[in-house]
């Protein structure tokens, strides 16, 4: 391919396409990572500790869809269930347990307890809001040394 200034998404994506399929998604999986890393960067102290198990369950995937890569950033599973209950809130409630066991706390037995509910303390949307200029760049970063690393020759805009 011929040595040619990439400027702007359309153009690297017009430019990634004209490459092997292969090639392509691993050059997008890795860039759309590095992207998801930075995210990653910015939620990991926003997210409150009590146990530590919300923020251990703090992880990044890629996988490929119909043709289509994506990376993402998720929390909780089987890890931390309580993951959406941290970033939104509860509100009052009763617990009831599932089977007619008493719920047993501190050594009283009960049929059912008030849950108070909980303040929202929100980590991800804070994420979304504080990080995307350094997504971009480690996106941007990434995509280029990939294509360096495949000795695809291309020029950085001037300016």
């Amino acid at each position: 391919m011929a040595d040619e200034t990439i400027v702007g998404g359309r153009e690297c994506a017009d430019f990634l396409q004209q490459l092997p399929l292969k090639v392509e998604r691993n050059i997008l999986r890795a860039a759309l990572r590095a992207g998801a890393n930075e995210y990653k960067a910015v939620a990991t102290p926003l997210i409150p500790v009590d146990e530590g198990d919300l923020r251990r369950s703090l992880r990044v995937t890629t996988t490929v869809r119909k043709g289509t890569v994506f990376a993402s950033l998720k929390v909780g599973g089987r890890k931390a269930p309580h993951a959406h209950l941290v970033e939104f809130d509860t509100k009052p409630h009763k617990i009831t347990p599932k089977e007619k066991k008493a719920l047993s706390f501190g050594g009283k037995a009960a049929r059912e307890v008030d849950h108070p509910g909980t303040k929202a303390q929100p980590f991800m949307r804070p994420t979304a809001d504080k990080a995307p200029t350094s997504v971009i760049a480690a996106v941007v970063a990434k995509i280029r040394e990939r294509m360096t690393k495949q000795n695809l020759n291309t020029r950085a805009p001037e300016g």
